[in-house]
């Protein structure tokens, strides 16, 4: 699995300048800040791009999309001022949450202070990116929208194997998640998850249900890790839909020959003939050999009656390849000495 790094913040999420504040310019001519209805209450959420849930009917279907045992460990990536996390607690043996805002962490430890959910509460305080993380059954998340692609893969790439993670995303990035192949959403993000992990869509959630509203629509999701995981190295066959994603409608003959990929595909064939002792012909030609195992290599065949019909990957276009049909494709390279990464 790829290494989470953060993210900047993205245009629908990130902080707002003060010019274009509502109300900025009154509260510049009074000499204090004005409070916007949209801002949370009790703090100054935009500084790490929180929006809080404030709804308690969308915070309980979540934990029940869940579907906790009362042995379960829960991970809660961003509790907020634990809306969410006091809905967990009840109903599982411990909830780990990962707050990165101090004044958040301080807010939902008060909410369980003397209580018997005191005890089920810890709090790592830090970014959850860079978080060494502990055993965990379940991911319960809110997310900060704009660590959404390395939440992901740090918790396909977690061991042991966890049961499922129920995850807020903006709408957009949510379906991206979930597209099947051939949709219009198809992309190497749902190709290189789809691999690893079951994703379903199961709720909508509007903007008015957080304090501040974000500037996009939301979505959570269910993603239950494949257990084993599939003997597929992941920068392996990321390395393949790098390429093969690049150029979504074009034939996969024309993505290979994009820049950069030749030179690629000749230094990694090299490197792989060094350590297994293979000799190098004199005129060796990257792209030949390219050439030759997109022609030579069918699509695999959907039924059975279809073996008279596959056309070569050569002429294949990635927005109509499964997963199924891009592990094909990343074996026939690999059998011939060809690496991704």
């Amino acid at each position: 699995m790829p290494k989470a790094t953060s993210q900047t913040f993205t245009r629908s999420h990130g902080p707002v300048s003060a010019s274009k504040r509502p109300g900025a310019a009154k509260a510049d001519a009074s000499g204090s800040a004005a409070t916007s209805g949209a801002r949370n209450h009790l703090f100054n959420t935009e500084k790490f791009g929180q929006h809080i849930l404030t709804n308690p009917l969308v915070a309980q279907g979540i934990v029940d999309k869940a579907e906790l045992k009362p042995t379960d460990v829960v991970l809660e990536v961003g509790p907020g001022t634990g809306n969410l996390t006091v809905k967990i607690l009840p109903v599982c043996k411990r909830v780990v949450a990962c707050e990165m805002d101090p004044r958040m962490a301080a807010e939902v430890q008060k909410r369980v202070l003397g209580t018997p959910q005191q005890k089920k509460l810890e709090i790592i305080l830090g970014d959850f990116v860079k978080a060494d993380l502990p055993y965990f059954d379940v991911c319960i998340s809110n997310t900060p929208y704009q660590i959404s692609s390395p939440l992901v893969f740090k918790l396909l790439s977690h061991r042991p194997v966890i049961r499922s993670a129920v995850l807020m995303f903006q709408r957009e990035f949510a379906l991206r998640l979930c597209a099947a192949p051939g949709s219009k959403l198809w992309c190497r993000l749902s190709a290189n998850v789809q691999m690893y992990a079951r994703v379903e869509h199961v709720m909508k959630v509007g903007k008015g249900n957080f304090r501040p509203p974000p500037q996009v629509e939301s979505s959570v999701v269910r993603i239950r890790p494949h257990d084993p995981p599939p003997p597929v190295k992941f920068e392996e066959y990321d390395g393949l839909n790098r390429v093969v994603f690049s150029r979504m409608h074009k034939t996969l003959r024309a993505c290979f020959k994009a820049k950069g990929v030749k030179e690629m595909v000749d230094k990694n064939y090299r490197t792989w003939c060094a350590v297994n002792e293979r000799l190098i012909e004199d005129d060796f030609d990257a792209w030949k050999l390219i050439d030759e195992i997109l022609a030579e290599t069918l699509v695999p065949a959907k039924t059975l009656d279809e073996d008279e019909q596959r056309p070569a990957f050569a002429d294949s276009r990635a927005a109509a390849l499964s997963g199924n049909d891009l592990l094909e494709l990343l074996r026939a390279f690999n059998v011939r000495g060809v690496h991704f990464a």
